[in-house]
């Protein structure tokens, strides 16, 4: 069999028993959101809630929602003061009070203040060249992307986005890749693999679906040799049903395969002030030595001081120039757990190398 279809034949027989489950915010719904905790924000389980129709036609918000206090007249008074107005649940009802405050967030996510997105295409693998065939432009080497990835909050349903989801690409350098090309191109085919699914998933294909169809655009951008396919497939399955959006899926695969350096945390949406969704900048390289490099190289350089890896909602990505990955003192370099990995899989292909011939000899044997 031919072995770039055995990856989509084997992810078709696996997504059989899948289905999906799609969430979403009714339309001109009111939502609110408390700091229960005191950490800072209302990210976790439990601050933040749909606001509740009342008698009247208000709305109120359930959390730490107290009940009022009638006076001798008859007339309710909220407990946790007078700024903060009484109303039944439902006529005869006891009338509640609430300390925080409703707004809409209609299914376009209006009351809600995103921020953008991180959108970093990288360094071009092909600059502008001349009639020689030199490249005029600037020449990057191990340059990353800056991507984010989303932690448990309102927007992924409290589900954890950058939930480490095992090894999933092989680093190319040493393995089965056929060039340096194929290399630079596992990214490439992470993004394109990542932004198919999504793109079906959206379009209302099941996660089932999506998963197929981001698999047959994976097996194309990547060798087979080099994608733990069974794995990819149950991590596209499980972040779509999760809430999990492209970017979300592009990180757990890269940064679960070593290839991602993490920059920290910020904040990415916000109701009425309040944090209701936190995320996590990262760097994500081509090649796990691309990562161990830049971390290992950046302080040796002055043109990095005080710049640094740049903001979580910045990351400074960007790879060495000639001169500076000259200047690299590769004997101040920890590659320890790059050298690990590379014996363990000659390992492997060694074993793999022996069993095969061992099959062959019983084949023979057997005529």
């Amino acid at each position: 069999m031919n072995r770039w279809l055995l990856p989509q034949r084997l992810a078709l027989t696996m997504l059989a028993g899948f289905t999906s489950v799609m969430t979403s915010t009714p339309a001109h719904a009111q939502i609110c959101a408390a700091d229960r905790n005191g950490n800072g924000d209302a990210s976790d389980a439990g601050e933040t809630a749909l606001c509740e129709a009342m008698a009247d036609g208000s709305v109120q918000c359930p959390i730490e929602r107290t009940p009022c206090i009638a006076d001798a007249a008859g007339d309710y008074a909220c407990p946790l003061g007078p700024q903060f107005a009484c109303a039944a649940p439902a006529p005869g009802a006891t009338p509640t009070c609430s300390p925080h405050a409703c707004t809409v967030a209609g299914a376009s996510g209006g009351g809600i203040e995103h921020e953008p997105v991180i959108d970093d295409p990288g360094t071009p693998a092909d600059g502008p060249v001349d009639a020689a065939g030199n490249c005029t432009g600037t020449i990057e080497i191990f340059s990353g992307r800056a991507v984010r990835c989303r932690t448990a909050g309102l927007s992924t349903t409290f589900s954890n986005c950058c939930k480490d989801k095992g090894k999933i690409v092989k680093d190319g350098t040493g393995s089965g890749l056929a060039s340096a090309g194929a290399t630079v191109a596992v990214a490439k085919g992470v993004f394109t693999g990542m932004k198919a699914a999504y793109t079906a998933f959206q379009a209302g294909a099941t996660a089932a679906q999506a998963a197929s169809t981001g698999a047959r655009a994976l097996v194309i951008g990547i060798d087979p040799t080099s994608l733990a396919i069974s794995v990819a497939i149950n991590l596209m399955v499980e972040v779509l049903l999760q809430g999990c959006d492209q970017q979300d899926m592009e990180v757990g695969m890269l940064k679960g395969s070593g290839m991602c350096h993490e920059v920290g945390e910020y904040c990415t949406s916000k109701i009425l002030g309040i944090c209701v969704q936190k995320a996590r900048g990262q760097c994500c390289f081509n090649t796990k030595l691309g990562r161990i490099i830049q971390e290992q190289g950046r302080p040796q350089l002055k043109s990095f001081a005080g710049l640094g890896w740049g903001t979580p909602k910045q990351p400074y990505c960007r790879g060495f120039t000639a001169e500076e990955f000259q200047a690299l003192d590769f004997s101040r370099m920890d590659l320890s757990d790059y050298y690990t990995e590379i014996e363990a899989r000659a390992q492997g292909q060694i074993q793999l190398d022996m069993k095969d011939r061992i099959d062959a000899y019983t084949r023979t044997m057997g005529r």
